[in-house]
């Protein structure tokens, strides 16, 4: 299976205001200047608008206020009125505001990207460097946001098998200006790669970027069996970054990333430890 390089151009275009609180407390103290500088699209550009006590108006469009505005939140415009970018179907999943600017999400209260000390979208870059995507075809195993995806088209890799399974987390990276688009370089599959991987034939692609959900949520995306599935869509000397961090290492004593390589060594890798997890490469 070859794919030819393409480039995907990574601007991407206001269409609907984001607001967060810190936003609208700066077109608040500007209501007597009658204008505002601030940002949209949480921190991608910056844009102007006209400002008054009970809205605004930018690009030719007027917008009321949200009634409620709240911390670690970010709203998005429905068409009418201001809304929580947050869904419950199983789980209450939501878009969180940064103090970078890039937004992380959260399942159930549980952040899924770290924020303290990093923005996430420069903590995907260091990720993404660890597989040299330039030039091969990715596998993005647990899609999310799209950051993985989205430094790896910086870097001009070949083409991006992105999956994500979660329909709601597919919408929050819908209003999230620093997601990637589906196109180009990008196929964003709407699926679960414990499932899809079968369908990835042998040795097609070039590194795996796999970034999945907790062990005690997802234990299927820690198993023997889907590293060996892992193994086989890769050639010799193809690179995987597997992001584990240390969950329960001060409350259980468990060391999951030792865990992780023990098994990645058993089906076919060769592993390094990394800040965040293991590198691997397939032998």
């Amino acid at each position: 299976m070859k794919f030819a390089p393409t480039v995907v151009e990574d601007a991407r275009q206001v269409i609907a205001p984001l607001l967060t609180l810190e936003v609208l407390e700066s077109m608040r103290r500007a209501v007597s200047a009658g204008t505002v500088t601030c940002s949209f699209d949480l921190g991608r550009s910056l844009q102007t608008a006209d400002v008054d006590g009970e809205g605004f108006r930018w690009q030719g469009q007027r917008f009321a206020y949200p009634e409620a505005c709240k911390e670690r939140t970010i709203y998005f415009w429905d068409g009418s009125k201001f809304l929580p970018a947050a869904r419950y179907t199983s789980a209450l999943v939501k878009l969180v505001p940064t103090q970078w600017g890039p937004p992380t999400f959260e399942i159930d209260g549980i952040k899924m990207l770290p924020t303290a000390r990093v923005s996430p979208y420069a903590d995907a870059q260091r990720k993404v460097a660890t597989v040299a995507p330039r030039a091969k075809v990715i596998l993005d195993t647990c899609g999310g946001l799209g950051y993985f995806a989205a430094w790896c088209l910086k870097d001009h890799a070949a083409r991006v098998l992105s999956y994500e399974k979660s329909a709601d987390v597919l919408w929050l990276r819908s209003l999230n200006p620093w997601s990637p688009t589906q196109g180009g370089a990008l196929d964003l599959v709407h699926g679960d790669i414990a499932e899809r991987i079968a369908e990835v034939p042998d040795r097609s692609v070039g590194a795996i970027l796999h970034d999945p959900p907790r062990f005690a949520i997802a234990g299927e995306l820690y198993s023997a069996a889907f590293y060996t599935e892992l193994a086989r869509v890769l050639p010799r000397g193809g690179r995987l970054f597997h992001y584990t961090g240390t969950p329960n290492k001060v409350s259980r004593g468990r060391n999951l990333p030792l865990e992780v390589a023990k098994r990645l060594r058993d089906a076919g890798f060769s592993t390094e430890p990394d800040p965040d997890g293991v590198i691997a490469i397939r032998r």
